[in-house]
């Protein structure tokens, strides 16, 4: 059965077909290039600028004279390491915790069949439902006091840890995975004598590699972009990530700092995704496909 496509194969062998189409092929390219990369050149320019040359109007497309001290007064005045530091450590733990729990309990929804299990796994999912701005009042009032221990938690890295471990939409997109995985495989291992958690440790989560890359990226990235939670569970300035300090200290600090600092701030993620971008397209598509 022949593909149906814009261009015919026939008129693409002629030569004015072959021009037209990869004239418009680069066109298209060139366009979302440079729609999404022109805002990080006008990010990263902006803080080279004076800050009178930021303010004027019209904008200047390239800097006129090029100042690099606000990347190093941004470093120092703002603190940048201390609340890098800060939003690697929330982000880590809140990676880790996220990965066992949603792990386990999909491993247990998918292959280890509970009893009610789906309606647990439909409670879970109902979650997805109820808006996140609803959830933070009961959340701060949890974390304040802990039930049963009755201890706070705030201004602690827990607090950030512990609501991120439970993530319905990670614990369905690893569910989904692992239903696709033979149930013959698993079998064979069982036969060898291996139990259900040398099972997962030592067939399921080598398999999952590519989802287990997505999940970590989002985690990683939800963490470290929220600001609304880490803002109310951190009233010390010194505990504060990054996103919530660079609004904290921006009173009193030069505009092109300010860009500085969001310039450095947003660097791990982007360097995260270039440096994962493979493992992100693997796990997206991972399980698109039965068999």
């Amino acid at each position: 059965m022949s593909t149906r496509t814009l261009i015919s194969p026939a008129a693409l062998a002629r030569p004015r077909g072959k021009a037209v189409y990869w004239t418009v092929f680069t066109a298209t390219v060139l366009l979302f290039v440079l729609a999404f990369l022109f805002p990080v050149y006008w990010m990263v320019t902006g803080a080279l600028k004076s800050p009178d040359e930021v303010a004027q109007t019209p904008p200047t497309l390239v800097p006129r004279h090029w100042h690099t001290s606000a990347y190093t007064d941004a470093w120092d005045l703002m603190q940048l390491p201390r609340h890098l530091a800060n939003t690697a450590v929330q982000a880590a733990g809140a990676w880790a915790c996220q990965l066992v729990l949603c792990t386990a309990a999909a491993y247990a929804l998918s292959k280890l069949k509970p009893v009610f299990g789906r309606v647990v796994l439909g409670g879970i999912l109902a979650t997805l439902m109820v808006p996140a701005q609803a959830l933070v009042v009961p959340k701060y009032l949890t974390v304040a006091d802990l039930p049963l221990i009755h201890t706070s938690l705030l201004n602690d890295p827990l607090a950030i840890w512990l609501p991120a471990a439970a993530n319905a939409f990670n614990l369905y997109l690893l569910k989904r995975f692992f239903d696709q995985i033979p149930r013959d495989v698993l079998e064979a291992a069982e036969i060898d004598g291996a139990g259900k958690l040398r099972i997962l440790w030592s067939i399921v989560l080598p398999m999952s590699r590519p989802v287990l890359g997505v999940v970590s990226i989002f985690a990683l990235v939800g963490v470290w972009q929220d600001f609304l939670w880490p803002l109310m569970v951190f009233s010390d300035t010194d505990k504060q990530p990054i996103s919530v300090a660079l609004v904290q200290l921006s009173q009193n600090i030069p505009l092109t700092v300010l860009i500085a600092a969001m310039v450095i701030a947003s660097f791990p993620v982007v360097a995260l995704f270039l440096v994962f971008q493979r493992h992100i397209i693997a796990g997206i598509g991972a399980g698109s496909v039965k068999g």
